[in-house]
């Protein structure tokens, strides 16, 4: 699923922002994120649903069952879910010597990119630049 031109409509899931809809220790980032989750239509890529099921079962204060975290992963609709490629892997690299991201930071705007998304929604990244033709913008910037 990679579009030529992204879809400044569509929107890209950071790992972080899923985990703080689990995430008891701060409420109002938890509410932020619980519905931006709930409206649906959003995009990750098999290293967030990955990422996710690592972090909530083992990182929280009250970490999840891995069964709970497990319904998340397979409730994630498939037609949403990118899977990483050899070529989005070498797209991290080059960006990450480029801009200076993380590997991990950078594939994920990889995925945000072959998944066609203009948005990418994260606090891991400055809110408002963007990388690669996507967009960045932090759902938690007004708290």
């Amino acid at each position: 699923m990679t579009r030529s031109e992204p879809d400044a409509g569509a929107a890209f899931l950071d790992t972080n922002v899923l985990v703080y809809a689990y995430d008891t220790r701060y409420p109002a980032k938890q509410e932020v994120a619980r519905q931006t989750v709930r409206a649906g239509g959003l995009f990750v890529s098999a290293q967030v649903l990955g990422e996710f099921y690592w972090t909530v079962t083992r990182k929280l204060a009250t970490p999840l069952r891995p069964e709970v975290a497990r319904e998340v992963v397979d409730r994630w609709p498939s037609d949403f879910v990118i899977p990483v490629t050899a070529g989005m892997v070498r797209d991290a690299v080059a960006t990450s010597q480029r801009s200076q991201l993380s590997y991990w930071d950078a594939l994920i705007v990889a995925a945000a990119a072959a998944a066609g998304c203009g948005l990418l929604l994260t606090e891991d990244l400055q809110d408002g630049g963007a990388v690669s033709g996507v967009r960045i913008a932090n759902p938690f910037a007004g708290l």
